[in-house]
């Protein structure tokens, strides 16, 4: 028996010596575990003063808490000589990292992707946007995709790499908007008058931009008419360009009324009501 009993008098000799740096590995993990939610706090608080994307300040403030606790970790186990397990550790771990990253490629880079639009802000909740085909209002910003309401009762999520690598259209970065009424006269009117009159009734609208100017333009010579647009900025918080455009013909159509100019159908127009009766 004396070989074992010289062995675990070895042991016990052993362990009495690593006691110290036991207790200064896990007053390390103590402290670091305090440091980890203090720099989880604190990357959260200055993350939500840069974006509002609650899921992105989340994920970073957790990866923060992490790295500080692993590097702890690593820092306790160099305390107790286990140099090489923190080695293997830091190479499992890369090989583990490496195998999930072709694993979940396509939501790691909707994730990354998310990141970016969450920082960089090219779009925000509420606003009008249109991007891979479709039109509508963004609901809300995901770290894995964005939600949009298409304003026609559908609500259709896109991956949030295709929204950062693809054109987006924003219809509210401005706060306003452009919109256009194309018309034709006859040749028989007077062209100044009717330049007059279609500025006069478009100015008249209450909804139009307090900083943009009405534009008239005759753009060409039809068949039947003489052809002309007017563009006009509306303020997107009073009224949407549908409603806009409907108001803007309505007012045209009255102006001529009144003063007895009519817009001649078109060739087109004509021969298709007669082949409609």
């Amino acid at each position: 028996m004396d070989p074992v009993f010289v062995k675990l008098d070895k042991w016990f000799d052993l362990s009495i010596g690593y006691i110290p740096n036991v207790v200064m590995a896990i007053l390390l993990l103590v402290v670091f575990r305090y440091l980890a939610g203090y720099g989880g706090r604190i990357m959260a608080k200055g993350l939500s003063k840069a974006t509002e994307n609650e899921a992105l300040v989340s994920l970073i403030s957790a990866l923060t808490r992490i790295v500080i606790l692993t590097a702890g970790l690593f820092f306790a186990l160099g305390i107790l000589g286990l140099e090489k397990t923190v080695t293997s550790m830091v190479a499992g771990a890369g090989v583990i990292a490496l195998a999930l990253g072709f694993a979940f490629q396509d939501l790691t880079t909707n994730f990354i992707s998310g990141a970016f639009i969450a920082i960089q802000r090219p779009i925000k909740v509420g606003d009008i946007i249109e991007t891979n085909g479709f039109t509508g209002r963004v609901k809300s910003i995901n770290l894995r995709s964005v939600v949009i309401d298409n304003l026609a009762g559908q609500q259709i999520e896109i991956p949030s790499k295709d929204i950062f690598q693809k054109p987006i259209t924003n219809f509210t970065y401005s706060g306003e908007r452009r919109v256009q009424v194309d018309c034709g006269i006859s040749f028989t009117e007077d062209l100044a008058l009717i330049e007059k009159i279609s500025l006069q009734a478009i100015q008249s609208l209450g909804f139009l931009s307090t900083t943009r100017q009405v534009d008239f333009s005759y753009t060409k010579f039809g068949t039947s008419t003489i052809d002309f647009q007017i563009q006009f900025w509306i303020d997107q918080v009073k009224i949407g360009p549908g409603a806009a455009k409907s108001e803007a013909i309505k007012a045209l159509k009255t102006a001529f009324d009144i003063h007895g100019i009519s817009i001649p159908a078109r060739p087109a127009e004509v021969a298709g009501d007669v082949k409609k009766e």
